[in-house]
Formats: structure tokens, C-alpha cells, sequence
């Protein structure tokens, strides 16, 4: 049995229990997550999106295969057991060609689920929510036709998963996530007044629809596999803001849900929810938390910390600085297609979006060489003196604390790490059976 489907088992059974997403591809973020994973013995989910990582090799320059294989590597490296390990693909489908006509969009996605199962992806998320460029776009699509679309993928990912399965007998099926209200990656584009919450009547015509397209395709295996659904339980984030959880919003969905015994909820854009709305979330029944710019945004809140803690100590020393923030303004500014359509207002406002939205758009460009040289001599710059409490105090209080505690090792890396391991901590507290 998958974990996923061990999850849903145990919440029916009334049981609070859950798994974090971790959906991100940088190196840093992953390595502090599978330290968490491994210091508290538990399981840990890592899903790229199609954005990510795609045949085409998307932003990160790797296909689905060279993930996985990144992936297993440095999980090895940091001793965490691969049975504790589930690979995913989030947003699955269409999303990235969006572009083109429904044919040749959909034959793309097909293979982009394919290739995901056949490298050993097992938690499939198939989202074909959005319209493609032979869509009405002035009509939402309808159940049916997301049904009908998210069918053909499952399908493929089912063919594929018999072609692994000739070579490795004892691999895991995969499992399925469906939805048609699904938010779009990466938290909001613009600000909204308002979350809406996703009314039952909608989730029961969206699982509806699904079975039915399932079951004309002669996939009812596959059907039994299908173990959540995405909806907006009424959380999302934009800029500089975050629309926090609210039971009473959504007690009617939740209601709906309980009396669900296949399906459990979930949650996307649950970046930066407070430590017990996440709890609450995984009370209800909002099993998978899905978490991605909230964890950059830690990793670049430490980095210039540290920078900080860098120029305070060595500006004046005649040894080279690690211009880090610098460098990473000026390398967004070069290619401003990540963030252009996301940040707005005068020249001081998306200055200002550009290295502390929660947006987080600038982790799009932390893999750039230029980037990752500055972040290297940073490292080494700091790890060359001994850094006073005092400044550790100032700029990475809790990194301090632990520092003299002697529960952490005082070296930059490990700093880092730590300071992104805060925000893997607050789902490992809402997910964790008590």
C-alpha cells in the first residue's frame, strides 16, 4: 500500500494525520528537508512541477528521469532511508503549453506523465484546469471536459506504469490527486480581496465527473488509486499578504468531506499559514499540504542574513565581498520574465517585490552561475572567521540560540539549512500523529 493511501486509511479511521509537500528542485531547500525527515523518522514527499522538470527539462534543466536520479543521490548522501522517500509530479498536464491548440497540448502532456511514472514518480497530481488556446476563455471549463482530459493522462501514466513495472516487478502503483478548482502554482498572480472556498456541491460534480471518465475507460484500478482532490479551502498568499484558514469558512466543505470515505482534501498555496491553521487544516481532513515558495523564501530571508553578517565583519578587510543580493537583482533585472507579470507598481515598489515578495519569484534565478559564485564565496568568506554571537543574535536569533546551545554546528551551510528547516518544522508539527 501506497503512504498516500495509508493516509487516507488512518484519517477515516478518525486518526489527525498528514504529509507535507515539498515542492521545490533547489538543492539547499531538499537537503534541509530530508535533515528534518531524517531526524524525526518520518516520511517526506518532494513533488517538482511540470514547470520544473519536463521533457523539454523545464526551468531546471532536468528531464523526469534526472530528477528522480538527483533526488535519490542526495538522499543517499544524507543517509535518509529510500523507503522514507515518495517522489511526485505536481500540476501534471497541460500547464505548460497552455499555448497551443488542445491536440497538440494534450499529446505534450501525455508524455510528460509518462515520462514522470516510467522514472519512478508514484504520487501523480493531474491537473488539467486551465484552458488551452482552442478554449472559450470566456467560460471556465467544464467538469467534463478537465474529467475527460485528466482521463487520457491517467491512462498514460497506467500504461506506463505496467512498462516499469516488466522491469521492476515490485514497484509501487501510483497514485492519483484530481481537481478541477485548482490554484494556480506559485500563489496568486495579482492581490484578490477574497479567497473563495470551494462549495461542496462543486467537489461532488468534480469527483463525479472524474468517475465517470475513469469508468468509460475501463479504469477502475486506477479509480481505487485516485485518494484526494484539490480544492481552495479558502488560504493563498500574493505579494505581501496571506488569506489565513478559517474553520468556519469552511466547515461546509469540511462537513461534505467527512463523509467522504475515499477521498481526502488537498491543500495548495499553504505557504506561510500559521503553524496551528496548518494544523487545523490536517484536523479537517486537508491531508496534503502543499508548501514551495514559503521554503525559497526562507533560504533567501538566510542568505541575506548572512550577507549581512558578512559585510558587518569584513567590508572594510580588503577581502573580496560576496555582492550576493547585488548580483541577484542584477541577474533578475537581465531576464525579467519570472517575475515582470507577477510584481507591479513604480521602480521602488518591484525593487522591493523583487527580494521580499512572498511571491518569492526570485527563486527562479538561484541556480544561475552568477548566483550559486556569490552564495559560494559567501560561504567561504563566513566560514573563514568565527562569527561573533553578537551578530548572530541580531540577524538569525534562533540559529543563535541553538549555536549556544550547542545544537548546532556554527558553520554557514549548516546555518542555512537550519533557518530553511524552521518552516519544514511547522508542517512536521501539523502533520505528524500525536
Amino acid at each position: 500500500m501506497h503512504y498516500i493511501q495509508e493516509i487516507v486509511k488512518r484519517q477515516k479511521q478518525g486518526e489527525y494525520i498528514g504529509i507535507y509537500s515539498c515542492c521545490s528542485a533547489n538543492k539547499y531547500v531538499l537537503k534541509a528537508a530530508m535533515q528534518r525527515a531524517k531526524k524525526n523518522n518520518t516520511f517526506l514527499l518532494i513533488e517538482s512541477t511540470s514547470n520544473q522538470v519536463n521533457q523539454e527539462g523545464g526551468y531546471t534543466g532536468m528531464k523526469p528521469a534526472d530528477f528522480y536520479v538527483f533526488v535519490k543521490k542526495m538522499a543517499i548522501r544524507e543517509g535518509l532511508p529510500e523507503s522514507s522517500l515518495i517522489l511526485g509530479g505536481d500540476h501534471l498536464g497541460p500547464l505548460t503549453w497552455t499555448n497551443l491548440n488542445e491536440e497538440q497540448a494534450m499529446n505534450n502532456a501525455v508524455e510528460l506523465v509518462k515520462q514522470y511514472v516510467e522514472a519512478g514518480f508514484t504520487k501523480i497530481h493531474i491537473d488539467t484546469s486551465m484552458r488551452l488556446k482552442d478554449d472559450d476563455k470566456s467560460i471556465r471549463l467544464s467538469d467534463e471536459v478537465i474529467a475527460a482530459r485528466g482521463a487520457i493522462l491517467c491512462e498514460a501514466a497506467e500504461l506506463a506504469f505496467m512498462k516499469r513495472k516488466e522491469n521492476d516487478p515490485d514497484c509501487v502503483a501510483p497514485v492519483y490527486i484530481i481537481g478541477s478548482e485548482v490554484p494556480i502554482p506559485g500563489g496568486a498572480e495579482e492581490a484578490e480581496g477574497s479567497v473563495s472556498v470551494t462549495i461542496p456541491a462543486n467537489c461532488e460534480k468534480t469527483i463525479q465527473a472524474f468517475y465517470a471518465e475513469f469508468h468509460e475507460r475501463n479504469m477502475s484500478a486506477a479509480w481505487e488509486r485516485v485518494a484526494g482532490i484539490v480544492v481552495q479551502p479558502g488560504v493563498e498568499f500574493g505579494d505581501l499578504e496571506v488569506f489565513d484558514y478559517s474553520r468556519e469558512n469552511a466547515k461546509e466543505l469540511i462537513s461534505y468531506m467527512k463523509n467522504n470515505n475515499k477521498f481526502i482534501l488537498e491543500g495548495h498555496s499553504t505557504d506561510y499559514q500559521r503553524k496551528d491553521n496548518l494544523k487545523n487544516m490536517v484536523e479537517d481532513g486537508i491531508a496534503i499540504l502543499k508548501v514551495g515558495p514559503a521554503l525559497t523564501f526562507y533560504l533567501r530571508e538566510a542568505l541575506f542574513a548572512l550577507e549581512n553578517i558578512e559585510k558587518e565583519l569584513l567590508m572594510n578587510s580588503g577581502i573580496p565581498l560576496s555582492g550576493f543580493r547585488d548580483t541577484l537583482e542584477m541577474i533578475m533585472l537581465e531576464n525579467p520574465g519570472y517575475w515582470i507579470k507577477h510584481y507591479h507598481g513604480d521602480e521602488q515598489a518591484l525593487k522591493f517585490a523583487r527580494a521580499f515578495s512572498l511571491s518569492d519569484r526570485c527563486r527562479y534565478y538561484l541556480n544561475d552561475d552568477r548566483v550559486q559564485q556569490s552564495i559560494n564565496r559567501l560561504f567561504a568568506n563566513l566560514d573563514a572567521v568565527d562569527i561573533p554571537y553578537t551578530l548572530m543574535s541580531q540577524y538569525l536569533p534562533n540559529q543563535y540560540e541553538k549555536i549556544r546551545k550547542k545544537e548546532l554546528t556554527p558553520n554557514t551551510e549548516t546555518i542555512l539549512l537550519d533557518h530553511i528547516g524552521e518552516c519544514c518544522d511547522d508542517y512536521l508539527y501539523a502533520t505528524i500523529s500525536k
